[in-house]
């Protein structure tokens, strides 16, 4: 019986909108990661969003790039706390703008719902500055991107480092990725021993991706002892 094992967990996309964020040009481990002057002054939108819009294009979409929410604030000013917080060191804050750069969800849309703007390089440095700070979440995030080679150059040890510091912290989505690692040997020694050690340690906390690792790992142990 041929058994599936599921693939790496997606990014951590913490987006809620009591955390506030922001990006800029940033050094990591060996490669840079060199970003877009996104940020203009306080009150301007990101110049990657304005290019190719009219003045009234530019103010509907200031209105739109933050959800409505009853907290009596405009959308604009909602993101500019966000973006303040993010440049005053809050690591949430940092972690949730990194999200937002790299999905695109939180800053605008087109008149279909699909997120527009995409910046995996922001995103990239705004994890960083995070998991400089030890945020889990970040930590996690940014070893994603490093695994993928999106927003920065690949580098798989780099990732096995971040998920791991992520993993040791109990983020359980570094954990069930940690097992797939070492199961698959993508930048490590192939083990089915740490694997199941990773697995469980993620499955423990209810992870539903690990615990369906696990039951691929034993019905396949199964099937090769018949």
């Amino acid at each position: 019986m041929k058994t599936t094992v599921i693939l790496l967990a997606a990014l951590l996309l913490i987006t809620s909108c009591d955390k506030k964020n922001t990006a800029e040009e940033t050094t990591t481990d060996g490669s840079e990661v060199t970003l877009m002057e996104e940020m203009t002054t306080a009150n301007e939108l990101p110049s990657f969003l304005k290019e190719g819009l009219s003045k009234e294009e530019q103010d509907k979409l200031k209105q739109e790039i933050m959800p409505i929410l009853d907290d009596g604030l405009s959308p604009e000013q909602r993101f500019l706390n966000l973006r303040k917080k993010a440049q005053e060191g809050d690591a949430e804050s940092q972690n949730s703008l990194g999200s937002m750069f790299f999905s695109g969800e939180a800053i605008s849309h087109d008149a279909k719902g699909k997120p527009l703007a995409r910046d995996p390089e922001a995103a990239a440095g705004w994890f960083y500055r995070a998991a400089e700070q030890g945020l889990a979440d970040a930590q996690f995030n940014l070893g994603l991107l490093y695994f993928t080679g999106e927003g920065v150059e690949q580098n798989k040890t780099k990732a096995i480092e971040l998920f791991t510091q992520s993993a040791e912290q109990g983020n359980t989505d570094a954990q069930n990725n940690l097992g797939v690692i070492y199961l698959m040997g993508e930048g490590v020694e192939q083990s089915t021993k740490k694997a199941i050690e990773w697995f469980e340690k993620a499955a423990e906390q209810n992870n539903e991706e690990a615990i369906e690792n696990l039951k691929a790992i034993r019905q396949s142990q199964q099937d090769t002892d018949k």
